[in-house]
Formats: C-alpha cells, sequence, structure tokens
C-alpha cells in the first residue's frame, strides 16, 4: 500500500468518525433538551422550562458565596423587591440572566 492510498483510507476513517461525533452530539442535545423540560409547541417554537424561586435562590446564594452579597442585594432591588421571595416570577428568567453575569464581567 502506497503513502497516497494509505492517506485516502485515513481521511475516509476520519470522515466516518466525524459523522458518528456529529450524530452523538445531535443525540446529546435532544436530550439535554428533553431533560431541561423544553417542549416543541405544534406552531414549532419552542417553550423552555419555567424557573423557580429555588433556581433564582441557587445562584443568588452562590454569587454571594462568592463575595458579591451587594451586587446581589442591588439587583434584587432593581427588580422592586427587598428579598428575593418578593420577586415577581415572571422577573425570574432576566433577574437570572443577571445574577450569572455577576463576577463576569470583564
Amino acid at each position: 500500500m502506497t503513502n497516497e492510498e494509505t492517506a485516502r483510507q485515513v481521511a475516509q476513517l476520519l470522515r466516518i468518525a466525524a459523522d458518528a461525533i456529529n450524530q452523538a452530539a445531535d443525540k446529546v442535545a435532544q436530550i439535554a433538551e428533553m431533560e431541561n423540560g423544553q417542549e416543541v409547541k405544534a406552531n414549532g417554537n419552542k417553550q423552555g422550562p419555567q424557573l423557580t424561586l429555588e433556581d433564582v435562590r441557587k445562584v443568588a446564594a452562590d454569587r454571594s458565596r462568592q463575595g458579591f452579597t451587594d451586587e446581589v442585594r442591588s439587583l434584587i432591588q432593581k427588580h422592586g423587591a427587598n428579598n428575593l421571595s418578593s420577586v415577581d416570577a415572571a422577573q425570574y428568567s432576566t433577574l437570572l440572566k443577571e445574577l450569572e453575569a455577576i463576577g463576569h464581567a470583564g
């Protein structure tokens, strides 16, 4: 077998491996969507899982433990509440994103 033939075989095997990896990645993404409770509506739009106070509380507590207590308190007040349990549930998604961004601003 020549070097050229070997190179062609290796290239073909790499293509097969790449296809297998792509298929595996697609399956993992499907599983993750199902585990996150995402459902596809009849019109094809995805509806994400409803956030709970506990979801937001976990991130807020984590940021507070990291030393960002004042920032967490400011965000809660920004959302019109004196404590986390008083934040309107409709604002959980926005608040969660803001909490997650604490400490990551550069």
